[in-house]
């Protein structure tokens, strides 16, 4: 089971991103969903979260420009980014609390969390 992260690359200040994130298809339920992000020589930060039921959660840094949304029957999460600014520059990974899985024997598993590889995205003229 896996978590893919697409839509990064580099885009000048004051344009926009939207970053998808889908599992591998073998998720079955996932508690809240979210974007985290690791600047070069930073601690990796919460960006925005979302649960199942749509309640969702900003950085001070980001809000009024970013937009988390989730597909739960596809165990998706967007984050789309306007306004974006040099400082947004960084990998973005999505995190998923406490999904759950099925394996290749049809057993359901239940995972603390997982993460997904990352995409870098980068805000420079």
């Amino acid at each position: 089971v896996q978590l893919q992260a697409s839509g990064g690359g580099l885009v000048q200040p004051g344009g926009y991103l939207r970053l998808s994130c889908a599992d591998s298809g073998s998720i079955i339920r996932t508690d809240a969903m979210g974007w985290y992000r690791q600047a070069p020589g930073k601690q990796r930060e919460l960006v925005a979260d979302i649960t199942s039921g749509g309640s969702t959660n900003y950085a001070d840094s980001v809000k009024g420009r970013f937009t988390i949304a989730r597909d739960n029957a596809k165990n998706t999460v967007y984050l789309q980014m306007d306004s974006l600014k040099p400082e947004d520059t960084a990998v973005y990974y999505c995190h998923a609390d406490q999904p759950v899985y099925m394996d290749y024997s049809g057993s359901y598993v239940a995972l603390k969390e997982l993460w997904g590889k990352g995409t870098l995205v980068t805000v420079s003229s």
